[in-house]
């Protein structure tokens, strides 16, 4: 299914050609032999997005993450939170929230609906504080366990801080995903995603499945997994559309759960 699109995305991005023969996973991209200087941070920042393969190469022979990860929670913080600096687009979090929790069985009177309008001030605070948090620790956690599947499962020999380099860097089309949504949104007075499949395909029941898949499918998410896909490549020395298609088959598992789920709880 992503055979064709994922060669395509290759030839574009100058991702890893396939070897004729199998490469060894210990062949990873060591820091030795590398006559060229470091990139700078934003020559990274903007090498993700403009030339990854090149950028991935310079952060395996060089790892850095901190300043990478300090500039993209940060932004990604501001601009998720931009939104909720207006009345308009606190009310429509606040309408969210209802709605989710109807989903969920809960009934919303109008006691508990004041305590949350009271509450609504502290939306962008409590936002991006969230986004701080709970974005560097997702990060941990997701790449401890690539580093188990890589490493320990298919005899990768990459350290740790270059994986959790390589994967705070693809972070970058994360954060331009929030900066786009939350500068759209901050002017539309909304709260709503701007980049899925179910706004471009408005014409589809938002409560139905199909309407629910659409809406778990973002087009920088699918951005985001395939650069993903091609630092792991260039990091590790492997192919780039094996890993890809594996990683999209995971994101399309999930997607499809969040479908069902939210279809049967009637959200």
């Amino acid at each position: 299914m992503f055979d064709g699109k994922i060669a395509r995305f290759s030839t574009v991005y100058g991702a890893i050609p396939e070897p004729t023969s199998e490469q060894a996973m210990t062949d990873t991209v060591t820091t030795s032999g590398s006559s060229s200087a470091s990139k700078n941070l934003f020559a990274r920042l903007i090498g993700v997005i403009t030339s990854p393969k090149d950028t991935f190469a310079d952060v395996a022979r060089a790892p850095r993450w901190f300043g990478m990860l300090a500039v993209t929670t940060v932004a990604a913080a501001v601009f998720t939170a931009l939104p909720l600096t207006t009345d308009a687009g606190r009310q429509s979090a606040l309408e969210q929230q209802v709605q989710q929790m109807k989903s969920f069985g809960f009934d919303v009177n109008d006691q508990m609906y004041e305590q949350m309008e009271r509450r609504a001030g502290m939306m962008p605070y409590t936002t991006a504080g969230g986004v701080l948090v709970v974005g560097t620790i997702v990060a941990v956690i997701a790449s401890g366990i690539l580093f188990a599947v890589f490493n320990a499962g298919l005899g990768g020999t990459a350290s740790f801080k270059q994986l959790f380099s390589v994967f705070v860097h693809a972070g970058v089309i994360s954060t331009l995903s929030a900066v786009f949504s939350g500068a759209l949104n901050y002017f539309r007075g909304t709260m709503s995603s701007v980049s899925n499949l179910s706004a471009l395909l408005p014409m589809v029941p938002e409560t139905s499945f199909v309407g629910h898949l659409l809406a778990a499918i973002d087009i920088f998410l699918i951005w985001y997994v395939f650069v993903l896909a091609l630092g792991l490549a260039v990091l590790y020395r492997r192919r780039t559309q094996p890993i890809a298609i594996t990683l999209f088959s995971i994101y399309g598992v999930i997607a499809i759960v969040i479908a069902l789920v939210k279809t049967r709880l009637g959200g």
